[in-house]
């Protein structure tokens, strides 16, 4: 299982990022996707979730309304539009894979660095 985070970097308040995760090595169709972050001296927390293309979404209720994850599963992709992104969504954001048949196993990739500064 291999999952790729890209899209990070720095921001100023108020703009918008796009992470993508590109997946490989397991049938990307039979996972439940999920965006996590954690900032420093703070736990990781789950931002957003997909149960399958078109199928449930959860969201953290500080990014609801803001952040939408979405994904493309000819592409193998989950992707996470961050909008009026605030300071304290500076973190590094992990994509995560869970197979819907055994959601205590989770897959995470290397994270990429989402910073929001003036």
């Amino acid at each position: 299982v291999q999952l790729e985070e890209s899209g990070g970097g720095l921001v100023q308040p108020g703009g918008s990022l796009r992470l993508s995760c590109a997946a490989s090595g397991f049938t990307f169709s039979n996972y439940a996707m999920s965006w996590y972050r954690q900032a420093p001296g703070k736990a990781r927390e789950l931002v957003a979730r997909m149960f399958s293309s078109g199928g449930t979404t959860n969201y953290a209720d500080s990014v609801k309304g803001r952040f939408t994850i979405s994904r493309d599963n000819a592409k193998n992709t989950v992707y996470l539009q961050m909008n009026s992104l605030k300071p304290e969504d500076t973190a590094v954001y992990y994509c995560c894979g869970n197979p819907l048949y055994a959601m205590s196993i989770q897959y995470c990739g290397q994270g990429t660095q989402v910073t929001v500064s003036s």
